[in-house]
């Protein structure tokens, strides 16, 4: 009989048996870090502060006992260690990204003061908040430099590709302090407004630039408890 070392619900029900397997505390974080791509060790611990190194080991031997992630070896010129996502763990992709659309609306709120925040996470935001009719017809890649931290959007027709990393041949760059996005992402003020503020910046081609409006949504912020409700 397969054994369990973890805790399970013991439904045989296709939501507690998912949950059984990433409903333990930081492993839909890890899996949110390698949906951006293939991550070695101190990768997952630089973006997952909080997260010791101990528990890391653990669920990281739990995503690959569970047939969600393994270990590769990147190519050169690294040629190190690393993670990356099983076709299994690939398909978690549309649930983790609609968490993200709901905590968007429904959980935000203001950052608190011991919340970390860092710009990487901003790759799977702009697939959550992409509106894929307002980007048909448009073919443009976009270099996104928040402080000192590099990420692309490659826009095909009403898809999108978002990368770590600096683009290659980038057809608009917008640069952007991480104060003013966290701005921009608690809906303070528009990505246009920051611009012409000139808290960001943006430059290339002039199509592409006016491709960029609309093409990143973020739903109205909404309490969950009706008016009225004590706390």
């Amino acid at each position: 009989m397969e054994q369990r070392t973890y805790k399970t619900y013991n439904q045989y029900c296709a939501t507690a048996r998912t949950l059984d397997l990433v409903g333990e505390r930081w492993t839909l974080l890890l899996i949110r870090e390698l949906l951006t791509g293939p991550k070695r060790f101190g990768d997952l611990q630089a973006s997952l502060r909080g997260l010791g190194t101990g528990l890391l080991t653990a669920r990281l031997k739990h995503l690959e006992r569970e047939g969600l992630a393994h270990k590769i070896t990147l190519p050169p010129p690294a040629r190190t260690p690393a993670y990356a996502l099983t076709e299994a763990g690939e398909e978690l992709g549309p649930a983790v990204l609609a968490l993200a659309r709901w905590g968007l609306k429904w959980a935000m709120g203001e950052r608190r003061e011991t919340e970390t925040f860092h710009p990487g996470w901003a790759v799977l935001g702009l697939r959550a908040c992409f509106d894929a009719e307002a980007a048909a017809g448009l073919r443009a890649v976009y270099e996104f430099r928040i402080d000192d931290e590099f990420f692309h959007a490659r826009i095909d027709d009403g898809t999108i590709e978002t990368l770590h990393g600096p683009a290659q041949r980038p057809d608009a760059t917008i640069t952007i302090s991480q104060e003013t996005f966290l701005r921009v992402t608690g809906q303070e003020l528009t990505l246009a407004e920051a611009i012409r503020s000139g808290e960001a910046s943006a430059s290339g081609d002039s199509e592409a630039l006016s491709g960029l409006r609309g093409l990143f949504r973020l739903p109205p912020p909404q309490a969950r408890k009706p008016e009225g409700t004590a706390t």
